[in-house]
């Protein structure tokens, strides 16, 4: 079976002749099914966890976080999120219901507004380290205001806070701390065990994610080499995943994801249905309902 379980309709709206066009690439990729994990930004339910979160101070980090969440943030429901998803559905197209949280540390809050909707899964995705947004290329600097070790350090263990929330089932993009090249010199094995671990533990799947290797300076899929065999030495199941945000990126590279996998012993990955998961053989025929597009 072929999947990608992450990418995100917002850069467009919740129009039928946008989302269109990301079946159109998937089947182009030979994609079986899709998954759409849209940001939790997207929200209103999640606004003011936003707000309580980030840095938004008169510092440059707190202004850019300021003006970036004033930039097509909030526009929808989840009501109205479900409703069309609910609609593609009944249409026939192979398509699942997720979402893509950010790690709050409110997490009480976060079950409270998931515990509402039926989602077919759910990721949990760290994008913010002590209240800055580090994939922000427009705040780069402030990696060289930290020593590396400690980001890292911070980096693995909102990983494990995510985990112990028990809110989720897959990690997105593990160890997209790289994608800006900025590699250490130190062990980082024993991050990659707290992580192994945390997920283990957790009993969460891994993203495997070719965002970072199209979208990003580091131009390698994610996780790297070392989390891949570490993951695999503690028996963490996977997804695939394109981390489109435009219809053309729809199972961008998802074959050379597949292969990848394959190098470290991996031959199975999982397919989500209202947050039960079912093991599939990677490259396993499905037969789908042929949808006109």
């Amino acid at each position: 079976m072929r999947i990608d379980y992450h990418m995100h309709f917002e850069n467009g709206s919740y129009d039928l002749e946008w989302v269109k066009g990301f079946f159109r690439h998937a089947r182009q990729r030979n994609i079986d099914e899709i998954g759409i994990a849209e940001h939790s930004h997207g929200f209103v339910e999640f606004k003011d966890l936003y707000y309580e979160e980030l840095i938004l101070d008169d510092s440059p980090i707190g202004n850019y976080q300021q003006q970036w969440l004033l930039k097509n943030k909030f526009r929808y429901s989840l009501k109205d999120y479900f409703d069309f998803m609910n609609d593609l559905k009944k249409k026939g197209y192979p398509v699942k219901t997720g979402i893509e949280v950010c790690n709050f540390k409110n997490q009480e809050r976060v079950a409270d507004i998931l515990k509402k909707y039926n989602f077919d899964y759910v990721i949990g995705s760290v994008h913010f380290v002590n209240s800055w947004g580090f994939d922000f290329s427009d705040l780069k600097f402030v990696w060289d205001e930290h020593n590396l070790k400690d980001i890292y350090e911070w980096y693995t263990a909102e990983i494990e806070n995510v985990c112990r929330a028990g809110l989720y089932d897959i990690l997105g993009h593990p160890f997209n701390i790289r994608l800006f090249k900025h590699i250490p010199t130190f062990d980082v094995q024993p991050f990659l065990n707290r992580v192994a671990i945390a997920l283990s533990q957790a009993g969460m799947a891994m993203d495997i994610n070719t965002g970072t290797l199209y979208r990003y300076p580091i131009k390698e899929i994610s996780p790297y080499p070392a989390l891949m065999k570490t993951a695999k030495e503690y028996n963490i199941p996977i997804i695939f995943s394109s981390d489109a945000h435009r219809p053309e990126d729809c199972g961008r590279y998802i074959d050379r994801a597949e292969e990848y996998a394959q190098q470290y012993g991996y031959h199975e990955v999982l397919e989500f249905t209202k947050r039960k998961s079912t093991i599939r053989t990677i490259g396993e025929n499905v037969e789908y309902k042929t949808i006109d597009l």
